[in-house]
């Protein structure tokens, strides 16, 4: 099938904790993408859902979880955390796009905290030249953050579904994360990710995994492959929040090499903070993501908990007025 005129579509899904994230995921789709695109939002609260419609953001189109949830969902809620809750969602967000518009032939999954470098169009190409329905990333973790035994050797944070040839592998995953999905290794399983190790293995005529390994990067692997070459970045880890009163960000526990700091997390820290801006203009508040105790604050005040010294640059761009 010949998708190169049609429009193209995403999805992803967040609450009001998540909203930074999102708008500057859109912000870089509004930025790279060359053709026509959808960004379709499952919001996770009515909050978010509230927040957005005001916004009226370009090419967004918004979808209600309360609209959706089947009572399987709901007892599957009971019995896991919120973020156990959203994990097990996250094989259900491309049917809820199919069935919400017959004219949709393909959706590409995305994590909310993700954000491109350049328009992914050689992506699709490959998928298509693979004559598969189904694109999966592997993590490509650096040897030091090598995580692949529990958490997985693929990653959640990119994936594409054929609509009609893809349905086979995302029901198949869709069953086994109602089933279970929890926020812990167990019985090689872990969330909704560890499932993804069978697609090949139990779908190799509809599963293509992604060749270039470096198009798709994040913390884990910022010191295994050039920046240069990554079309999407996962920022992994990276939070909002509130330290002795300023709104900061705080980039996760990796150590980032200077260079991708400045090239990469920089201009994502420019989307965030535009965002803010965007949401202080429409009287949302800015939402704060983690709060830390006295001890992690007195713990910032007297180390580089945040930022080494040369990281200077970053934390003076980063508070929220």
């Amino acid at each position: 099938m010949n998708f190169n005129k049609t429009i193209e579509h995403f999805a992803t899904l967040f609450d009001s904790n998540f909203l930074l994230q999102g708008l500057a995921l859109h912000a870089s789709l509004e930025r790279h993408l060359t053709s026509s695109y959808k960004l379709w939002v499952l919001c996770l609260d009515g909050k978010v859902f509230d927040q957005l419609k005001l916004l009226g953001l370009s090419n967004v189109i918004l979808l209600k979880l309360s609209d959706f949830e089947t009572p399987e969902l709901l007892l599957a809620k009971t019995n896991r955390t919120p973020r156990e809750y959203c994990w097990t969602l996250t094989p259900f967000v491309p049917s809820f796009v199919f069935d919400s518009d017959d004219a949709v032939k393909r959706v590409t999954y995305l994590d909310a905290d993700t954000w491109f470098l350049k328009d992914p169009k050689k992506i699709f190409s490959e998928l298509t030249l693979s004559h598969k329905s189904v694109l999966i990333t592997d993590h490509a973790y650096s040897c030091e953050y090598d995580q692949s035994e529990t958490s997985g050797k693929y990653c959640v944070q990119f994936m594409t579904f054929v609509r009609s040839d893809g349905e086979e592998v995302r029901a198949w995953w869709e069953k086994r994360c109602l089933e279970w999905c929890h926020a812990r290794y167990e019985d090689g399983k872990f969330g909704d990710q560890k499932y993804l190790e069978k697609f090949p293995e139990l779908f190799a005529n509809k599963v293509h995994v992604a060749y270039d390994l470096d198009n798709f990067m994040a913390p884990w692997n910022a010191s295994r492959f050039s920046y240069k070459n990554a079309v999407l970045w996962h920022f992994h880890g990276l939070r909002t929040v509130n330290l002795l009163g300023a709104f900061r960000v705080y980039y996760g526990d990796y150590f980032l090499p200077s260079e991708i700091l400045k090239e990469v997390y920089l201009p994502y820290l420019q989307d965030i903070i535009s965002a803010s801006e965007v949401l202080s203009a429409h009287g949302i508040k800015i939402p704060v993501q983690t709060s830390f105790s006295w001890k992690e604050k007195i713990k910032y005040i007297l180390s580089r908990y945040f930022f080494q010294k040369e990281q200077f640059l970053l934390q003076n761009l980063i508070s929220f007025q």
